[in-house]
């Protein structure tokens, strides 16, 4: 069975006053996760077909083409873990 951490390369906190936290998926598994991720969340704007501006559940996100996705307002890694887990799997 998949696991969170088949789909995910790294994951980096941001500075400022919000916690933003970017996670950059493993790029033999982007395609995919991009294609659970769209399936599973609401799109709420598509910039070009580049960036996409999503929603799921009360967080607010951003998903690259390129394989990054920036989640706003993250408290703890336990909860990015579970948002990743119910996103991907």
């Amino acid at each position: 069975m998949a696991t969170v951490e088949d789909y995910v390369a790294q994951i980096e906190g941001t500075c400022g006053a919000e916690k933003d936290v970017i996670v950059t998926f493993k790029y033999d598994k982007k395609d995919e996760a991009i294609a659970n991720i769209m399936k599973k969340a609401q799109l709420k704007n598509s910039l070009a077909g580049i960036i996409f501006e999503m929603t799921f559940e009360d967080f607010k996100f951003r998903v690259y083409s390129s394989g990054k996705a920036i989640f706003r307002s993250i408290k703890s890694k336990e909860q990015l873990h579970e948002i990743l887990a119910a996103l991907l799997l």
